[in-house]
């Protein structure tokens, strides 16, 4: 196995980076600011680099089966058209409170966006409002689970069957049946992470079927087998990752998000709020779906 090699790109420093998609058909990486309200485009090839500002904040996003992309805001659905730079909204998710908000996403196979809600600063008795939503390219809008604390990194087996979902304030991996229309079945834990000291952030699932989470406190990424286990991890080099994705010409080189200061967690380190790429891995990732195109 070749050495793994970790190094920032870029300039960037986010305060909360989140979301990171590879864009197959333009070899360009989509990342975001969440409290900045920000999207991020860079093809590392050239090192070129745009961004968009949109509402904040933002939860995440997922590239359109045509262009742009569709966006999980505050409490609402929304699509981006980049060549325009236009903002059209969509439905709401009907809950409009202060500490609540809509927070990791991604495209399911069938050209789906499912996205979760955060709620900050519970009370230890308080039941957690919102839940995971999912959205199809008709506008129509189902609530697919709720009782979810914190809801992150959300991803799909290899053969689209198996739905996985972190509550990163239980420090809880759920797994799921998944079809494209139907509701969500045979909840059962994936994995638990309380022996780590962090609950799972952003996450995504390589070709061979393991699950590549991030552990948000302790500056780790780990990958855990098809059957939960943690089976290797990586250590970054600033405190606290926030999500990843495989990218490159042969989704070979897993890129990274991270976190400058958010509400809850902050690294003074230099490069904290980078953007980086993991190298060497031997591993290779899946292409990310596209929102309206199975």
């Amino acid at each position: 196995m070749s050495a793994v090699r970790i190094s920032r790109i870029g300039a960037t420093r986010d305060q909360l980076g989140e979301s990171p998609v590879w864009d197959e058909r333009g070899q360009r990486l989509f990342w975001i600011d969440a409290l900045a309200g920000s999207i991020h485009v860079l093809d590392p090839a050239t090192g070129a680099a745009e961004q968009f500002g949109v509402p904040a904040p933002i939860g995440s996003l997922a590239l359109r089966g045509d262009s742009g992309a569709v966006l999980a805001l505050r409490n609402g659905f929304a699509t981006y058209d980049f060549d325009r730079r236009t903002l059209s909204h969509g439905p709401s998710i009907g809950l409009d409170h202060p500490k609540v908000r809509l927070n990791d996403g991604k495209a399911d196979p069938h050209g789906n966006f499912l996205a979760g809600t955060m709620h900050g600063d519970r009370a230890p008795d308080e039941t957690p409002l919102g839940g995971l939503y999912r959205l199809d390219v008709s506008g129509a809008l189902q609530l697919l689970e709720s009782d979810l604390a914190v809801s992150n990194g959300p991803c799909f087996s290899p053969d689209g069957r198996t739905f996985y979902l972190a509550d990163s304030a239980r420090r809880i991996i759920w797994a799921y049946d998944y079809g494209a229309d139907g509701p969500l079945t045979n909840k059962r834990i994936f994995a638990d992470t309380e022996a780590q000291g962090s609950g799972c952030d952003g996450a995504t699932v390589d070709a061979d079927g393991h699950l590549w989470s991030v552990l948000v406190r302790i500056g780790k990424i780990a990958r855990f087998s098809r059957d939960g286990r943690i089976v290797r991890t990586i250590d970054m080099p600033v405190r606290h990752p926030t999500s990843v994705t495989f990218g490159g010409p042969d989704l070979d080189v897993l890129y990274v998000t991270s976190i400058s200061r958010s509400h809850a967690l902050a690294d003074d380190h230099p490069d904290a709020g980078g953007l980086f790429a993991v190298e060497g891995l031997g591993v290779r990732g899946l292409p990310a779906h596209r929102f309206g195109a199975p």
